[in-house]
């Protein structure tokens, strides 16, 4: 499979001195229809690949704000449960720049597309096709790690975060050493690694996972991935665990929620943990494989993600704004 191209998120570890020597951070905010800015075509072509300017036909290599562009900006508004002003605001800038996962949002308008509330499947709906209740095998490449956290708090952590999915449906998820015959696979990689959907780096693009019966499950090496916050201090450190929650989900037939507090929600700032199940992820899954017997929704008791905590909100708007226009190439 050929590997499509990969995108230069603008997320870096640069200084706003840096960046502000070569763009000024309003060339992009507050865009309207009509307007014509130097790189509106990278934006452009970020939206073609997550789902939102799907004609073939669209002319993703112009500057102009056009408005089949103004729609797309809208509908990207929506999806990801912004104020929709179809322009390119703050809100939307900043969303556009957050690390997040490479699953395409897709159009949640379409027939293909599984909308029930605000949970969304893939298309086809597909789910394990196994009798409930059912247990699926992982394992963890022996071969694709990273060597900065052990082995041990690797394998930890994952079975955390299968365990938060498994308490919720009638699924156990046991860790096997064979990882050839497991039905999910998880490793860590680098740029093109033979999936057609390559890595680009640091932030940008953290992971990405299939939907059933697929079982692949591919995180960026590049990251720096922390188990823990408190021993990681990189300004860019991204929690594992949130990150395989969120994968998990797909590996289960879940596409991105629009719902902010859901693990399913398709970003995560550095430094951000997001590790309980909202009602939307857990009314999702079940609609997939029922409920766990022993799983209640009076026994729930949500708690707030530590987004507070996350590092992208110190950044003031020209910081953000600056990290966009730094991109050279959005082609992804």
């Amino acid at each position: 499979m050929a590997a499509r191209p990969v995108p230069e998120f603008p997320f870096r570890e640069l200084t706003v001195s840096t960046v502000d020597k070569y763009y000024r951070y309003n060339r992009f905010l507050s865009s309207e229809r009509g307007r014509h800015v130097s790189g509106m075509s990278e934006i452009k072509k970020y939206l073609r690949y997550f789902g939102y300017l799907t004609s073939p036909d669209y002319n993703v290599s112009d500057d102009i704000f056009d408005a089949q562009f103004e729609s797309a900006i809208k509908h990207y508004q929506s999806r990801l449960g912004l104020l929709v002003t179809g322009k390119l605001d703050y809100g939307t800038l900043s969303q556009i720049l957050a690390p997040r996962c490479g699953i395409p949002d897709g159009e949640s308008s379409s027939p293909t597309l599984h909308v029930k509330k605000n949970y969304v499947f893939f298309p086809g709906k597909p789910r394990w096709a196994r009798s409930i209740p059912m247990t699926l095998t992982y394992g963890i490449s022996p071969d694709n790690l990273i060597h900065y956290l052990s082995l041990s708090d690797i394998r930890k952590t994952f079975k955390r975060a299968f365990s938060r999915w498994a308490s919720v449906i009638p699924v156990s998820f046991v860790e096997t050493d064979d990882y050839g015959f497991a039905d999910i696979k998880i490793g860590f990689y680098t740029g093109d690694h033979g999936d057609g959907e390559p890595f680009d780096g640091v932030l940008g693009i953290l992971a990405h996972s299939f939907s059933p019966e697929s079982g692949r499950f591919h995180l960026d090496a590049a990251e720096t991935w922390a188990v823990d916050f408190g021993v990681q201090k990189s300004t860019v450190a991204v929690d594992l665990e949130s990150v395989a929650i969120h994968e998990i989900g797909h590996l289960l037939g879940l596409a991105h929620s629009p719902v902010k507090n859901a693990v399913m929600y398709p970003s995560l700032k550095p430094r951000e943990k997001k590790v309980d199940l909202s009602i939307d992820d857990i009314e999702g899954v079940q609609s997939l494989y029922g409920s766990n017997p022993n799983f209640t929704f009076g026994s729930l008791l949500e708690s707030d993600t530590s987004a507070n905590q996350a590092i992208g909100l110190r950044f003031e708007p020209s910081f953000w704004a600056a990290m966009f226009l730094a991109a050279s190439f959005f082609c992804i």
